[in-house]
């Protein structure tokens, strides 16, 4: 192949990669970041369970007859991630209450922010599924789009303490444009500040009422 035959494929070739990353839809892209993260935490899984499995082994040598009839000693099972295993459908499990309440806990704390508001805005964008991608290609917990995600420095959306530390990080910042009014943050985190801003008010579109309303009406709910 001459030289001028290898730059036309290789012109070729990047064109179709770029048209191919150009008809990638938002919701699409999302779903393979999601995909992946899963697949990187798998791959820890995977290895911390082999030092697991040793434990295990060592406890039923030691104990041959502790459960009665010779039968082998099982250590406790581990949480090995956080993350909640997204099935290949629209859903996934909620993250367990005893890995997401310190999640919560911590990024509220890191931000200075309420843990209830929170723990009801994830509640209200995610139901606490940490896999979840929106149809606009909001993604995570705390439903991130992907301009947002980039603009908070976020790595892996779909990370939940990352999630959540972004989250607050954003609510934190709506509430202080916004003088304190959680109202008008929630709008402004649904809807954008700009739509709050040129509404003066929360905008009075049937989501954002909704959406604010839950969130206030869930505040108490641990």
């Amino acid at each position: 192949m001459s030289a001028r035959q290898e730059f036309a494929w290789l012109t070729l070739w990047l064109g179709q990669g770029m048209f191919l990353a150009a008809a990638q839809t938002p919701q699409e892209a999302a779903r393979q970041a999601m995909e992946a993260s899963v697949a990187r935490q798998r791959q820890a899984v995977a290895a911390m369970q082999i030092p697991i499995e040793r434990q295990r082994a060592a406890i039923a040598a030691a104990h041959p007859d502790a459960a009665g009839g010779g039968a082998a000693v099982q250590a406790p099972a581990q949480p090995f991630f956080t993350l909640s295993w997204p099935a290949m459908g629209p859903e996934c499990d909620p993250l367990p209450e005893i890995e997401l309440a310190p999640l919560i806990q911590q990024a509220a704390q890191h931000e200075g922010l309420d843990a209830n508001l929170l723990r009801a805005v994830a509640r209200q964008e995610s139901g606490f599924r940490s896999c979840a991608v929106s149809q606009k290609g909001a993604m995570g917990l705390m439903q991130l789009m992907p301009g947002t995600a980039q603009e908070l420095g976020v790595k892996d959306p779909f990370d939940p303490a990352e999630s959540l530390l972004s989250g607050a990080r954003l609510l934190k910042q709506l509430l202080v444009r916004f003088g304190g009014d959680t109202a008008l943050a929630l709008g402004a985190y649904n809807a954008g500040p700009g739509r709050v801003e040129e509404s003066g008010g929360v905008p009075q579109n049937p989501e954002t009422i909704r959406y604010v309303q839950q969130i206030l009406s869930n505040l108490s709910i641990p």
